[in-house]
């Protein structure tokens, strides 16, 4: 049976075909297309709610992200203030007079740094104006600021850019003259290597302990360890000398203590008792005025009656630990040379591989002590005495007016009038003194300060008295021109005017020109050759020749403080050591352990007084104050650190790739040794 059909349905289906129809027909567009609108007949007002509560969720969403900015750009404000603040206060509030001092230099670098920015926003925006590309001239310009950039073209190619050029080839002058210096000295090493040059002794002390021998065939000799609150490293070098290999009654050993913390000197006093109880003949000295610094503590040692009854005196720095043949080695150049004056032996650093500040510290050491002094001592016998593991002839001492407290070199000041009186040195580089590097840039910076300072003042304090001398002409010019002028004042003077004030300004009045083989290949071929002496050291060349650059700003302010006696020039702050390991240490208490069994009777009568120093001995590591310690910023270098970066940024604009590179490295450099991310890290 059939369905019966649905008339109802065919009728709405009808009535809904004939209105879509007239929708169709209402909204053809002109192109022959139609558009359809499709909707519900009804509103439906759930979905006008859900719309809502949306509205109002994205409304409370957009609130909390404007919170969080909010909130973000407070946390930005307020610690932006609290980090200037710190850098203010760190910058503002130097540790040492050294710091104080260089505000002159401080003020003219933060000039410099304003011009260049200056400089910078003109070149920025003539960039954008495309002024660069086709530069105005002042007749056809049509804008006031189109006119004064076209005035500074002109004042800047005719009257800023010539003097800039001239003071450029002068220091480009003075570099290659330096590199030639330099070069001179690896020819004459690799002469010295070649030939198997080296000094040669008339005699040679036996191997091995000394007792039983002829004491009489080994000279009296004197040994001095001047110290000032040593608290790390006193008993390693008290103990090193103490067990050197020369009999006991032939040798004297004094302590020259110029400590002015009361627990420092009672630790010492307590290891020299240590040591005397031992059978060492050994005193502790401590001067209650301490003038003078190390030249007035050992002018007063020397003044001692008992000096005269010995015939050499060994220098030992607290930190330094010989070895224990040292003297077995050194003494016998003297015998048969009765014109040898001094016997230098050679560094080594038992803490060189600590961090990076200390390999590049020992890249240069090496080549100081391979190269420089080993090349003076076999051709023209004259070096700088270096202060510490050197053998003087006291009679030397004496003729040429002993220790003199004028300078903060007394080391290179006793050399440099021993040899106005006709004295002679030698250099050992096979006999080697283990001692420490600074390993924070802050002991360091202290260190260069003053070991570049003091031959500036000692420069104007001798240079009458070289021109006086008996010396031969080219004695006294290698005296004046090489010893001094060039690797004591042209060396920091072109190296810091050079790259860190010209390099800048030829980027800002590109018509000075400075030579790419002046920025990358000599100084890339020059470091190459100061880092032969220490292979290990090559894949630091790069950092070592970025880092010479960025030393170059200290031993610049130190030249030119001592040059023109500013107060810094004459302070001496000393170098902070801590007290590193070495393979002598071993040596040194295999030593005490055999000499404590051949004093073991004795011990057992002295067990009250050994119980007293070993409670004082415990008291040394009790006392080490831990100290928190914090990284300080460096006024000078982080300016320069800007200065360089902006000049890197018109390099961009001018497209120098090599040049721009340079800067950028260099700025980088500059940057992190202002903010004492070198060397000792800290919390």
């Amino acid at each position: 049976m059939s369905r019966p059909p649905n008339y109802e349905f065919q009728e709405w289906w009808n009535r809904q075909r004939e209105s879509n129809q007239e929708l169709f027909s209402n909204d053809a567009t002109p192109n022959g297309f139609s558009a359809v609108d499709i909707g519900s007949p009804a509103h439906d007002r759930t979905a006008e709610k859900d719309r809502a509560r949306s509205a109002r969720q994205l409304s409370w969403l957009w609130r909390l992200k404007f919170q969080q900015l909010a909130s973000f750009l407070a946390w930005i404000t307020n610690g932006s203030i609290l980090l200037l603040r710190t850098a203010n206060r760190r910058i503002a509030s130097p540790d040492s007079p050294s710091d104080s001092s260089g505000s002159r230099l401080y003020r003219i670098i933060k000039l410099f740094l304003v011009l260049v920015i200056l400089l910078l926003c003109v070149e920025l925006v003539a960039y954008f104006k495309g002024w660069h590309f086709s530069p105005p001239s002042v007749e056809s310009a049509e804008m006031a600021l189109e006119l004064v950039y076209a005035k500074w073209l002109e004042i800047r190619a005719n009257y800023l850019a010539p003097p800039l050029q001239n003071l450029t080839n002068v220091c480009i002058l003075l570099f290659l003259i330096q590199s030639v210096d330099r070069a001179v000295l690896m020819l004459g090493c690799f002469w010295i290597k070649l030939r198997r040059l080296k000094p040669t002794a008339p005699m040679e002390y036996p191997e091995g302990p000394v007792e039983g021998e002829n004491v009489e065939d080994y000279p009296m000799v004197l040994v001095q360890i001047p110290m000032c609150n040593e608290r790390e490293v006193y008993h390693q070098s008290i103990a090193a000398v103490c067990i050197l290999d020369w009999p006991k009654e032939r040798m004297l050993v004094q302590v020259l203590d110029d400590s002015d913390e009361l627990d420092i000197q009672l630790l010492i006093k307590a290891e020299v008792q240590k040591w005397q109880q031992r059978g060492i003949h050994i005193v502790y000295r401590h001067r209650l005025l301490r003038t003078g610094y190390k030249a007035g503590n050992l002018k007063s040692a020397m003044s001692c009656d008992y000096v005269k009854d010995y015939e050499f005196v060994a220098i030992f720095d607290a930190d330094f630990q010989p070895a224990p043949d040292f003297l077995k080695k050194t003494i016998p150049y003297f015998k048969g040379n009765d014109d040898i004056a001094l016997v230098q032996a050679r560094w080594a650093f038992v803490n060189k591989d600590e961090n990076l500040l200390t390999r590049l510290q020992n890249i240069n050491l090496s080549f100081h002590f391979e190269v420089e002094q080993q090349v003076n001592g076999v051709f023209i016998n004259f070096f700088g005495f270096n202060g510490t593991a050197g053998v003087w002839r006291i009679k030397a001492l004496e003729e040429c007016g002993g220790w003199l407290e004028r300078t903060t070199v007394e080391d290179m000041d006793i050399a440099v009038r021993a040899h106005l009186c006709g004295w002679k040195f030698i250099y050992l580089n096979d006999v080697k003194s283990l001692c420490e590097l600074p390993e924070s840039y802050e002991a360091y910076k202290k260190q260069q300060h003053r070991w570049h300072s003091g031959p500036m003042q000692l420069f104007r304090l001798c240079f009458f008295d070289i021109l006086r001398s008996k010396m031969s002409l080219p004695k006294k010019a290698n005296l004046i021109f090489l010893f001094f002028l060039l690797r004591k004042l042209i060396l920091p003077f072109y190296s810091f005017t050079l790259f860190c004030i010209i390099l800048p300004l030829t980027m800002f009045l590109p018509e000075a020109q400075l030579p790419v083989w002046v920025v990358c290949y000599v100084p890339g071929l020059m470091s190459l050759l100061n880092i032969l002496p220490a292979p290990r050291s090559f894949p630091f060349i790069v950092p070592y020749l970025l880092f010479e650059n960025t030393m170059s700003v200290t031993k610049f302010n130190a030249m030119i403080s001592g040059l023109f006696r500013f107060g810094s020039s004459y302070e001496w702050i000393v170098t902070k050591k801590l007290g590193r390991s070495s393979e002598a240490d071993l040596v040194a208490y295999e030593k005490e352990s055999e000499s404590d069994a051949l004093v073991e009777s004795t011990a057992l009568q002295r067990s009250t007084s050994d119980s007293g120093l070993d409670e004082l001995s415990k008291l040394e590591v009790s006392k080490k104050i831990v100290k928190t310690k914090r990284n300080r910023l460096y006024r000078k270098e982080l300016a320069l650190a800007l200065i360089l970066l902006a000049a890197a940024v018109r390099s961009l604009l001018l497209a120098q790739g090599i040049h721009f590179y340079f800067l950028l490295f260099q700025g980088i450099s500059f940057l992190v040794v202002g903010l004492d991310l070198i060397g000792e890290q800290v919390n």
